[in-house]
């Protein structure tokens, strides 16, 4: 019995079938941590996490700024669930990140800033946050 080689069983047309080019599987990048907290303060500011949330990673005032801002949820939109459009850290210093974010529900656009600093333990902590005050529509 002779085989042929060019063509599985069954296959009754001579064309091969095309390469597939091997891909790459990306790892992500560990997110930095001025995204993480974007997220976590997203979270808390339009009412879809409760403001002890961010007990363990707030110091000094800020866990006071979100108390005070959180009650009037000023991130929630009715609708469109608000989203991070952009943020964007620079480190003045080590051990100190100064970030903002630009958050978007729809047609509106608000700018978050906030202050990271590290520990003696290495973790990144939340030291201040602020929001714009007055949403923007984009065109």
């Amino acid at each position: 019995m002779t085989m042929n080689r060019t063509r599985p069983a069954g296959r009754h047309d001579a064309r091969r079938p095309e390469a597939v080019p091997a891909q790459r599987h990306r790892t992500p990048r560990r997110m930095r941590p001025h995204h993480w907290f974007a997220e976590r303060l997203l979270a808390v500011l339009s009412g879809q996490r409760p403001v002890h949330w961010m007990l363990g990673h707030t110091i000094g005032e800020a866990y006071d700024q979100l108390a005070e801002l959180a009650p009037t949820t000023p991130l929630r939109t009715r609708g469109t669930r608000p989203v991070i459009r952009m943020c964007r850290g620079a480190q003045p210093a080590p051990g100190v990140v100064e970030a903002c974010a630009s958050i978007a529900a729809g047609e509106e656009v608000r700018a978050m800033a906030f202050r990271l600093e590290q520990g003696p333990d290495l973790r990144w902590r939340c030291a201040a946050v602020e929001l714009g005050n007055t949403p923007m529509r984009t065109r």
